[in-house]
């Protein structure tokens, strides 16, 4: 099994801390920022985390990942570690093609730039198998998420 690969991602954002948040904890947020590479399932009641009993390290539904929203290609056992509301989350979850996935997401203020906010994103995972492959993947894809988050809540800027 390969080493566990850790990734760092920041985008500076003007957007105020409670648009971010709805954003990163919304289904339609997420989706968008996925889109059009990644695409996961969520019961048809969530709209938000916010619709869910959440209780730390507690499973909150079964999440299946589509490439390019067609092709099946891992399941999760979405799982959050810790909540802050406003301030950010640690994702833990169980996935099939990961021996660890873990996914903290934290919003910060940028102590240089008043009014503006940094969206963090720190991953750990171990892939099951191809790991230099995944870990490239995951890469584009966050990559590609944090481009749709400067889009939608900075108008593009970094």
């Amino acid at each position: 099994m390969s080493k566990p690969i850790s990734l760092r991602f920041e985008s500076r954002l003007g957007a105020s801390p409670a648009r971010i948040w709805r954003w990163i904890t919304s289904v339609e947020g997420i989706a968008t920022e996925l889109r059009p590479v990644l695409r996961m399932t969520t019961p048809r009641r969530v709209q938000s985390i916010e619709d869910l009993d959440l209780q730390p390290g507690k499973r909150l539904f079964r999440s299946y990942v589509f490439l390019l929203g067609v092709l099946p290609i891992d399941v999760s056992d979405m799982t959050l570690l810790e909540i802050e509301p406003g301030r950010g989350f640690v994702e833990q979850s169980p996935m099939g093609s990961m021996a660890l996935w873990r996914h903290a997401r934290r919003i910060l203020p940028c102590a240089d730039q008043p009014g503006m906010h940094r969206l963090v994103d720190e991953l750990t995972f171990q892939p099951r198998w191809m790991a230099p492959v995944v870990g490239w993947f995951i890469r584009r894809v966050f990559l590609h998420r944090h481009r749709v988050l400067r889009a939608h809540l900075d108008g593009g800027q970094n």
